[in-house]
């Protein structure tokens, strides 16, 4: 096979143009090519045309003659072997076997791939199975009832079940196991664009069902989920780990303990810091969501090609670095979703942002998030989570104390002003938000570098700054505060066997990076286990 990248097509361009590109940009006649498939297809708006770019793979007679003519061209090459191959198989006198602590994308993708070798992974998911997760989180959406054991942080599915379900990330890759990951959610039912273009997504309503069906694959190859198992302390023995308890007091012998554990967390998080496990404090980011039209944001982005079904809505990436030496910028940008309720404790308020598949909804929303440093919260490695708490508290009140988030509207924030009531944009969030100032809701320094950020990325997007737009607070579930640290071999630094893994444990930032770092643990387990150690 042959790749050919870069390949420049007009928007609405025909299969027949696209062919024809191929047979000029190869110099080959139509009877020397025999198949093609897209590898990846994107898109480029610069200097106001439009053009979707492509990369290919295809079958040609004589290929290795058409490689050696192209030999000092970067972007015509052999296609690569994206394929996933298994580290080993399982023995058959298996003795123990491993446990997958959290069942969210690194989880579920950990379990997979244990299973999948034959190790017969034992998961511990302290929430529900995702439909009964789902009604929970509706719960809290539309009666202002929360169940601190099912919602958005916990369940099967974990956060990323309530998201844009974005699959796309920046993390090097040279193995390809983002197509792994990618290739094993088209398996389950998601739509098998996500292979091929630049900025995948599946939306809320597709992952829950996709999630059924990798359960499902997980159990048939003797895999076990087990549902509202809470884990609440760690055996060490000797600097290894030895096992878990759980909340109902049941123990679980385990050698291998893979912890998926999320970033909201924060109980199980304070159980490791009291065993000792090491971890350390690390950057993060808070602020809040903003919605503006989503038509807005399309005909900014866009121009006249806004509404074109191959580009659907639009979405973005901001950022700017303020005078006072913090960096502003856009998170979990949601186009045509909706600002969602994101707490999993009581007595306070978080926000995050969700899309369905059809992205249809009138408002675009995103975090709007400043960084933190750890030296902005002193105190080790735990401190981070009482930062978080205090915003989420103080939210809490702003908003009135009953699940309704404060919100007020970007004209008052930027002039230190009130809000009073509802402009042009009607917030999405869900149980509904309480009009007031933001100003105090965030440090100072977070409020000054954003009410500098506006004006900057209205220059990018015009329009982002009016009046009208909504501020609803607060974002503080950006990631983890915390890395539970581990070495070269993906364990512990201090706890031999226990393997942290995930958004959680500060190595991934999202659905497909959590995945793949879960199959890199498991692949970790898995030579651990076959080297009798």
């Amino acid at each position: 096979m042959i790749r050919i990248a870069e390949l420049k097509l007009p928007l609405d361009h025909t299969p027949e143009q696209l062919e024809a590109a191929i047979l000029d940009r190869l110099g080959i006649k139509p009877q020397d090519l025999i198949s093609h498939t897209v590898f990846k297809r994107s898109y480029d708006a610069r200097r106001g045309v439009m053009s979707l770019v492509y990369i290919l793979d295809m079958a040609v007679k004589g290929e290795d003659k058409i490689l050696a003519r192209f030999k000092s061209d970067i972007h015509v090459m052999p296609t690569p072997d994206t394929s996933y191959h298994f580290v080993g198989r399982a023995p058959e006198n298996l003795e123990q076997r491993p446990l997958v602590v959290g069942f969210g994308p690194c989880g579920i993708l950990a379990a997979l791939v244990l299973a999948q070798m034959g190790f017969r992974p034992i998961v511990l998911e302290r929430g529900k199975k995702v439909r009964e997760r789902t009604k929970d989180t509706w719960g809290l959406w539309r009666k202002n009832t929360l169940n601190p054991e099912s919602n958005v942080q916990f369940g099967e599915g974990g956060a990323g079940t309530f998201s844009d379900g974005k699959l796309y990330s920046q993390i090097k890759d040279p193995r390809h196991l983002g197509r792994k990951v990618l290739t094993e959610f088209v398996k389950a039912g998601a739509p098998e664009e996500i292979l091929y273009i630049a900025k995948p997504h599946i939306g809320t309503f597709r992952l829950v069902s996709m999630v059924e069906k990798i359960r499902a694959e997980i159990e048939s190859l003797g895999g076990e989920i087990r549902f509202q198992q809470r884990v609440t302390d760690l055996h060490i023995e000797d600097g290894h780990v030895r096992g878990v308890t759980l909340a109902d007091g049941a123990q679980i012998r385990a050698d291998h303990v893979i912890l998926a554990l999320g970033h909201s967390a924060r109980d199980t998080f304070a159980m490791l810091h009291e065993r000792g496990v090491f971890m350390e404090a690390k950057p993060f980011s808070v602020g809040f969501r903003i919605e503006h039209p989503q038509t807005l944001i399309d005909k900014a982005r866009w121009g006249k090609h806004a509404g074109h079904p191959l580009l659907g809505a639009a979405d973005y990436k901001l950022v700017h670095h303020a005078s006072n030496g913090r960096a502003v910028y856009s998170f979990c940008m949601c186009p045509g979703g909706q600002v969602v309720a994101a707490t999993s404790e009581e007595g306070r308020v978080v926000t995050n942002g969700m899309s369905q598949y059809s992205r249809a909804e009138r408002n675009a929303n995103a975090g709007m998030v400043v960084s933190i440093n750890p030296e902005d919260y002193p105190g080790g490695a735990m401190a981070g989570i009482e930062f978080q708490r205090e915003l989420e508290s103080r939210a809490y009140v702003l908003g009135g104390g009953t699940y309704e988030a404060p919100a007020q509207l970007v004209g008052d924030f930027l002039v230190g002003r009130p809000s009073t009531a509802v402009g042009s944009v009607v917030p999405s969030y869900q149980p509904g938000v309480k009009w007031t100032d933001l100003s105090t809701a965030l440090p100072d320094f977070c409020i000054a570098a954003m009410r500098e950020a506006l004006p900057e990325f209205a220059r990018k997007i015009r329009g982002y700054d009016m009046h009208d737009a909504v501020l609803t607070g607060v974002e503080t579930r950006t990631s983890s505060p915390l890395r539970i640290t581990r070495g070269e071999d993906l364990q512990s630094l201090n706890v031999k066997g226990l393997y942290p893994a995930g958004e959680g444990a500060g190595y991934a930032g999202g659905i497909l990076s959590a995945g793949v770092d879960g199959i890199r643990v498991a692949e970790a387990v898995a030579q651990e286990i076959l080297a009798g150690r």
